[in-house]
């Protein structure tokens, strides 16, 4: 898988964003990042990530099964969050796709907007992909934002999906063709 990119809006190497292959190392970043709360509060699954269970997941899911692709977001040559794809079913063509920025003076500055574009051409030309659908919490506008800007549309609302915390949330599907 081959690395993405695309510079920030003056064309300086400072607001760079690009992706690049997420490897096993990764396990201590991608670990802090889901255990950051702003990060834990938007995913169904909210308990402590440890490097056990994201080691399983690389074991299980890209290793094993490979019906997850993730990447790594860099911002310049700083990693600041990761992105992904799973449940991929190279059949129809359909995935689910995720994101996360972990480092919170990411958050806010258009990374999301730029990795969900690079994602979205990786989906295409590398993955073969053609449809791509994701869950996100209502409440969470900036990303709803960031994902009707790619081009995602409501398809279904949920009113009451429950956490593994206990909290329950409306959530929205959202999907687009390629």
């Amino acid at each position: 898988m081959s690395g993405y990119r695309k510079e920030g809006a003056s064309g300086d190497r400072e607001g760079e964003v690009s992706l690049r292959p997420m490897v096993a190392g990764d396990t201590p970043l991608i670990v802090k990042w889901r255990n950051n709360p702003r990060v834990r509060a938007n995913f169904v699954y909210r308990e402590i990530f440890t490097p056990e269970t994201h080691e399983r997941w690389i074991r299980e899911h890209i290793e094993g099964a490979r019906d997850v692709v993730q990447w790594i977001i860099r911002l310049a040559d700083r990693p600041v969050g990761s992105v992904y794809f799973r449940d991929i079913d190279r059949q129809t063509g359909r995935a689910e796709y995720g994101i996360f920025l972990g480092e919170d003076d990411a958050v806010g500055r258009g990374i999301g907007n730029t990795a969900i574009e690079l994602a979205l051409r990786c989906a295409a030309e590398e993955l073969g992909l053609k449809h791509i659908v994701l869950r996100v919490f209502s409440d969470n506008v900036p990303a709803i934002r960031s994902y009707e800007h790619a081009g995602f549309r409501v398809t279904k609302v949920m009113p009451a999906v429950r956490c593994s915390d206990g909290e329950e949330g409306e959530m929205l599907f959202m999907e687009r063709d390629l």
